[in-house]
């Protein structure tokens, strides 16, 4: 590191738990945010903050005025504009030194083949089964780790799913694809402002976490967050070996 980076990084490097080693890690680390939303608005700007080098955003969808109510990296004046162009402008007047990378395309199977060899860790931060269920699938082909968050009206929820840890769960093992899910979205349902920044900082920590390589990452667990009580509950998940995804049938 450079004496501007030891700078600006300095509260990191007071950590033992970081300390130079671990930020040069994160220098160096490739994150994948697929989302620009209210998750990705939380998690990006953690991520680029605290030093990440390589930031890919993935988002398909344009600034909306009802998006600002919650999605805190997009600004009155992005409006009309691509989400991940705006989610670009506002992780650079951040942190320079970041290289942000935009993918203005929903997230397939292909673009993850192409993608995610070279990266280091996804944050998924849709709010569609499918996709996610893609996601996962494709972390695991690859062995990537997944931070996986959601949030609705007043409850959100997240975990890590890491392929390269055998114990490891992975989304499919609790939500099965071949499930029939009712979708919903926060634009019939509605969404508390502060929670998805709660849930989407939560990511950006388990990412950094799980980059570094320190403490006990959401592994084989998942927390709920109930805003409305202000209560966490957590629970612990197993691999499933029957899972068509991860399962060792398959």
């Amino acid at each position: 590191m450079n004496d501007e980076q030891l700078l600006r990084y300095s509260r990191h490097l007071l950590l033992e738990e970081i300390d130079i080693a671990g930020q040069e890690k994160l220098l160096n680390a490739h994150a994948l945010i697929i989302g620009v939303g209210g998750l990705g608005s939380a998690a990006a700007p953690y991520l680029a903050a605290a030093g990440i080098g390589h930031i890919t955003l993935v988002d398909d969808d344009q600034v909306e005025l009802t998006n600002l109510q919650r999605q805190i990296m997009h600004t009155e004046k992005m409006l009309g504009k691509s989400k991940v162009m705006s989610g670009k402008e506002f992780l650079q007047q951040l942190n320079a030194g970041a290289h942000i990378e935009t993918i203005q395309a929903k997230a397939t199977v292909s673009l993850l083949d192409e993608l995610l060899p070279s990266v280091d860790i996804v944050l998924d931060c849709t709010d569609n089964f499918a996709t996610r269920q893609l996601i996962n699938a494709s972390c695991f082909k690859h062995q990537t780790p997944l931070v996986s968050g959601s949030a609705l009206r007043f409850d959100g929820q997240i975990s890590v799913f890491d392929p390269r840890n055998p114990a490891s769960p992975c989304y499919a093992c609790i939500f099965s694809p071949n499930e029939q899910f009712e979708e919903t979205s926060c634009s019939s349902m509605g969404i508390y402002s502060p929670l998805v920044g709660i849930i989407g900082a939560m990511q950006a920590a388990q990412a950094l976490q799980v980059t570094i390589g320190f403490g006990e990452p959401l592994v084989g667990r998942m927390l709920l967050w109930n805003a409305r009580s202000t209560q966490i509950d957590e629970f612990k998940i197993s691999r499933n070996p029957e899972c068509p995804v991860c399962g060792t049938a398959h």
